[in-house]
């Protein structure tokens, strides 16, 4: 038996998941950079929780709703449209986000997309 097809396939799997999560993380620096906060930020687990939070206009405490199961899915979907709106878009690119974030945060971290503050202060 030749094990190298399996092997080829694993490496080429690794490489495609590394190269998404490369754009994600990209994303998410340049979507926090856009909103003022350090884009380094989106690379520490929970604390980038918190300054997204911030982003929208949340209050910190919000992160404790994520631990909850069921609740953390609708925390994390008024996150989402807190995201989209804090960036000046409609619930379409809120269901873009929930559905296929990474290509939509890339829109927002890439593209003409400007902050124009927190959703929630509105």
């Amino acid at each position: 038996m030749d094990d190298s097809a399996g092997i080829l396939g694993g490496v080429f799997g690794t490489i495609i998941y590394l190269a998404i999560m490369a754009v994600a993380i990209a994303a998410m620096w340049r979507i926090y950079t856009k909103a003022g906060e350090p884009g380094w930020a989106a690379i520490i687990p929970i604390y980038n929780i918190i300054i997204l939070l911030k982003i929208i206009g949340r209050p910190a405490w919000w992160i404790i709703l994520m631990f909850i199961p069921i609740a953390n899915f609708v925390v994390l979907i008024l996150m989402m449209d807190g995201l989209s709106k804090s960036f000046g878009q409609g619930t379409g690119f809120t269901i873009g986000l929930i559905f296929l974030s990474i290509i939509f945060m890339a829109i927002l971290g890439f593209g003409s997309a400007r902050y124009v503050g927190p959703a929630a202060a509105a």
